[in-house]
C-alpha cells in the first residue's frame, strides 16, 4: 500500500496556532468597530464556494449579518466563482449565506442587535478541521474621536517596539 501524499502548503496558507487556516481577514472591522463579542458560526456553502475559499478567493470587505426569523445570514461577502465548475457555481457571487449557530446564540444575538448602535460583522473566515468557520463579532461602530486614540495607540506601541529593538542591540 503505497502512503498518502501529504497536501502541500501554498504561500497563501496561513495557519493560526489554534490550527485554523485563515481564509480572508476583515482588517478594517477592528478600525471601524468596538468589538464587543464574538462567535464562531459554521456557514452553509455550495461545493464550488467550498473549493474557491480553499484558493483564498474571498472577500469580506462590506459583509455584515442579519438575524432573521431566527436565522443568522451572511449578506455582500464575495465569493469569486470556480472556474472549473462552470455549470454548479451560483449565479450572484455575493449571495446570502445561511450561518449555523445553536439556538440559544441566535437568541443572544438577535437581542444585542435590537440595541441600538450594535451590528453583526464578519472579523474572518477560515477552515477548522476541514470545515468553513467564520468568526463573527457584535460591534458598535466607532467615533472618529475614537479612530483617533486607536492610532495614537498603535503608534505608542509600535515606537515602543523600536526602542525596544535598539536598546537589545
Amino acid at each position: 500500500m503505497a502512503p498518502a501524499k501529504k497536501k502541500k502548503k501554498s504561500p497563501n496558507d496561513k495557519v493560526d496556532p489554534d490550527g485554523k487556516t485563515v481564509v480572508a481577514t476583515n482588517r478594517r472591522a477592528r478600525f471601524d468597530y468596538e468589538i464587543v463579542d464574538t462567535w464562531e458560526a459554521g456557514i452553509q456553502l455550495l461545493g464550488p464556494e467550498v473549493k474557491s475559499l480553499r484558493d483564498g478567493r474571498a472577500n469580506l470587505g462590506d459583509a455584515f449579518a442579519t438575524v432573521h426569523r431566527g436565522e443568522v445570514w451572511l449578506e455582500k461577502m464575495h465569493i469569486s466563482p470556480y472556474e472549473p465548475a462552470t455549470r454548479a457555481n451560483p449565479t450572484d457571487p455575493q449571495r446570502r449565506r445561511k450561518l449555523l449557530l445553536h439556538r440559544h446564540e441566535i437568541g443572544r444575538m438577535e437581542n444585542r442587535v435590537t440595541e441600538k448602535g450594535f451590528t453583526l460583522v464578519p472579523l474572518s473566515v477560515y477552515f477548522r478541521r476541514g470545515r468553513a468557520k467564520v468568526e463573527l463579532a457584535l460591534a458598535r461602530g466607532k467615533h472618529r474621536h475614537d479612530k483617533r486614540e486607536s492610532i495614537k495607540r498603535r503608534e505608542g506601541d509600535r515606537e515602543a517596539r523600536r526602542a525596544m529593538r535598539r536598546h537589545t542591540r
